[in-house]
């Protein structure tokens, strides 16, 4: 594993920190997902750093930084974790897909449309995504919690589902890639923070990512057309303590952290994502009210029943057949009667 120096010295300024913690308290050392996003900012860090340490009445102290703060890699996120280097990692569960190809079965696109079909899909997965992360990463899920639905941004006129054929387009994910090749688009690998720049230069043309974490990175400042089919599902951030961290917490210490993860973070994440589509898409485009900042002006593009019905196509055709070669005969069972039955997919076992 590779790790710059800079992310070095994060992780030894992490540990610096905990040292000075009070002795009797149990240190945590938890690193969290875009310090420039809202999950981030409204729920992450005040619930780590603030919430949890006063529900454990002084028991608990958090040490918190975020991946990109450290120099991290998205991907590395939870191979670190496995190592104890931290306790607490979180990062888009796409992210870790290289290593763990079942993954991809919690955010598969065009299958969730609303707040609450994209939450059944992953409660319906949850079971499998704990398994995944215990013999994957040595890491125990604390929580699953959404991106906005992730949308296309674009630097040119588009017009329908079918004008991205041959453009260079950014996914979200591998499954969200492999969606825009079968469609005739070029998928480019081009990380988050480097988006507006490669817009901005020509290296891409279009990008996927959600329509609030766009708005808040300034992607509409090197776009001008959102379409808003959802390409990208809904990039699910995944929170997950190391193993061996976990087992040497009491249980009472467990409980808590159970408990306080499950009410005051995880669910009011999921409650906020419920509106905050047409918000965002308020704010990128000036069609209605934007209650969080500046409106900017992209022309928007809603998608047609002939867009979604191609889309539906190509995911169930080519997409999802495509990834059960990948997870392999026994995850996709385990997808078909958990998730699969929620959604209303079944991917061919072959």
């Amino acid at each position: 594993m590779k790790k710059t120096v800079s992310s070095l010295l994060a992780v030894t300024a992490l540990g610096a920190g905990m040292m000075a913690s009070p002795a009797f308290a149990e240190d945590l050392a938890v690193v969290g997902s875009w310090s420039s996003l809202p999950l981030n900012k409204q729920f992450e860090t005040p619930f780590w750093t603030e919430e949890l340490p006063a529900a454990s009445n002084g028991e608990i102290t958090v040490q918190m930084t975020t991946h990109d703060q450290m120099g991290i890699g998205g991907g590395d996120v939870f191979r670190i974790l496995s190592d104890g280097v931290f306790d607490i990692g979180m990062t888009v569960a796409d992210y870790a897909v290289g290593d763990a190809p079942e993954l991809e079965g919690l955010d598969v696109p065009l299958v969730a449309n609303t707040a609450e079909e994209a939450q059944a899909m992953v409660e319906a997965a949850r079971p499998m995504v704990n398994d995944i992360f215990k013999d994957r990463f040595n890491a125990k899920v604390l929580a699953i919690a959404p991106y906005p639905p992730q949308v296309v941004f674009c630097k040119g006129d588009v017009t329908s589902l079918a004008d991205l054929k041959g453009k260079k387009v950014r996914g979200s994910g591998r499954m969200t890639t492999k969606f825009l090749e079968a469609l005739g688009a070029n998928g480019v690998n081009v990380a988050f923070s480097e988006v507006p720049g490669a817009l901005e230069r020509g290296v891409i043309d279009c990008a996927v990512t959600g329509a609030g974490s766009g708005y808040s990175a300034g992607w509409w400042e090197v776009s001008d057309h959102l379409m808003t089919i959802p390409l990208g599902g809904w990039d699910p951030v995944v929170t997950a303590m190391n193993f061996d961290k976990w087992n040497s917490l009491s249980p009472e210490l467990q409980k808590l952290i159970t408990d306080e993860v499950t009410t005051k973070f995880e669910a009011p994440a999921w409650a906020a994502a419920a509106g905050a589509l047409e918000t965002d898409i308020a704010c990128l485009t000036g069609n209605g009210t934007c209650s969080i900042g500046k409106a900017a002006n992209m022309t928007l593009v809603e998608a047609s029943d002939a867009d979604l019905a191609k889309a539906k196509e190509i995911l169930t055709g080519t997409v999802l057949p495509e990834w059960a070669e990948r997870a392999g005969p026994e995850w996709v069972k385990r997808w078909n009667d958990t998730v699969g039955k929620t959604v209303g997919v079944t991917v061919p076992l072959s």
